[in-house]
C-alpha cells in the first residue's frame, strides 16, 4: 500500500468515528432510551430514533458498494426514512445503534486496507476512497443533527462527557 494511500485511509479513520471534529459517533449513542430516541420537536421533521435508521440505511447502501454489491437504489429519498417516529421496545433501539456502529467497524476496517483510488464497479466515476468519504460526511453531518436534539431535550452530554460540553 502507497504511502498516500496509507495517510488517506488514516484520515478517514478519524472521519468515520469521529476525531477533532466532534464527538466520537459510539460516545453520542448508547446511552439513548426509548423517550429519547423517540421524542419529536414541533418543526423538526425527524426523531434521533429516524436519523440513525437513515445514518445506517445510506451507510449500509454505501458498504454494499464498497463490497462490489449492486444495490437496490430507492425510487424516492423518502424510502431512507423510517415512517415510525419510535422504536416499539428497547430491543429495536439497541440494534439500530448496533447495527450503524457495526457498520462503521466494517468501513474503518476497508479504509485501512483498500486500495483507496480504485473506482468501484457499480458506481461509475466513484472511487473506494470517495465513497468511504461520502460515509463520513453523511454520518457526520446526521450526528450533529442527533446532538442538537439532544440538547434541546436537556440530554447532553452523554456520560463520560462531550465536546463542546
Amino acid at each position: 500500500m502507497s504511502e498516500s494511500n496509507h495517510a488517506f485511509g488514516q484520515a478517514l479513520v478519524k472521519s468515520l468515528v469521529g476525531e477533532r471534529g466532534h464527538i466520537p459517533i459510539a460516545r453520542a449513542l448508547p446511552d439513548l432510551t426509548l423517550e429519547l430516541a423517540g421524542y419529536t420537536i414541533e418543526g423538526i421533521p425527524y426523531s434521533i430514533y429516524q436519523l440513525v435508521k437513515h445514518m445506517g440505511y445510506w451507510q449500509d447502501f454505501m458498504l454494499t458498494h464498497l463490497e462490489g454489491g449492486q444495490p437496490q437504489r430507492p425510487t424516492s429519498v423518502q424510502e431512507s426514512w423510517p415512517a415510525e417516529k419510535a422504536p416499539a421496545e428497547e430491543r429495536q433501539l439497541q440494534e439500530a445503534i448496533a447495527h450503524l456502529l457495526q457498520g462503521v467497524d466494517k468501513a474503518v476496517a476497508i479504509a485501512q486496507s483498500a486500495k483507496l483510488d480504485e473506482p468501484l464497479a457499480h458506481f461509475p466515476g466513484e472511487t473506494k476512497g470517495g465513497l468511504l468519504r461520502n460515509i463520513a460526511s453523511h454520518n457526520s453531518y446526521h450526528l450533529g443533527e442527533i446532538v442538537l436534539l439532544r440538547r434541546l431535550q436537556g440530554a447532553w452530554p452523554p456520560p463520560g462527557g462531550g465536546y463542546p460540553a
